[in-house]
C-alpha cells in the first residue's frame, strides 16, 4: 500500500510546493494563508492527475514523471488561479518547470539516500 500512495503524496506537496513558491516569487516572508489555499488546491489537483496518469502508464522514468507533473502543474496552474508575473501563462509555465525542476531534484535525493543506506547495512 505505501508504494501505490507515495507516488500521490509526492506528486501533490511537489506541485504545491511549486506553485507556492512561485506566486511569491521565492518570498516566503510574503506567505499568506490565501497563498496555501490556492498551492493546496493546484498540488492536489495537479499531483493526483500526474500520478494517476502515471500509474496507468506502469512508468517511474524520473525525466517523464518530471515531464508529467511539470506539464500537469503547469496546466491546473493556469486554471486555478491568474498569474502576476508577466501574461496570463507565464507563471502558470514558470510553476510548471518549478514543479518538474523539485520532481527530478527530489527523486535524485531520494536515490542517494537509498544508495547511501544500503551501503551502510
Amino acid at each position: 500500500m505505501k508504494n501505490k500512495v507515495t507516488p500521490f503524496i509526492e506528486n501533490i506537496a511537489e506541485s504545491g510546493a511549486a506553485c507556492l513558491l512561485t506566486m511569491v516569487q521565492g518570498n516566503v516572508l510574503a506567505l499568506g494563508l490565501s497563498h496555501w489555499i490556492i498551492a493546496s488546491q493546484t498540488g492536489l489537483v495537479a499531483g493526483t492527475a500526474a500520478a494517476t496518469a502515471l500509474t496507468v502508464a506502469k512508468t517511474e522514468n524520473r525525466w517523464i514523471v518530471a515531464g508529467a507533473l511539470g506539464l500537469a502543474t503547469g496546466v491546473v496552474d493556469y486554471f486555478i488561479h491568474p498569474g502576476m508575473i508577466g501574461s496570463a501563462a507565464t507563471e502558470a509555465i514558470i510553476t510548471g518547470f518549478g514543479a518538474a525542476v523539485l520532481s527530478l531534484a527530489t527523486g535524485a535525493a531520494i536515490r542517494a539516500y537509498q544508495a547511501r543506506k544500503a551501503t551502510a547495512s
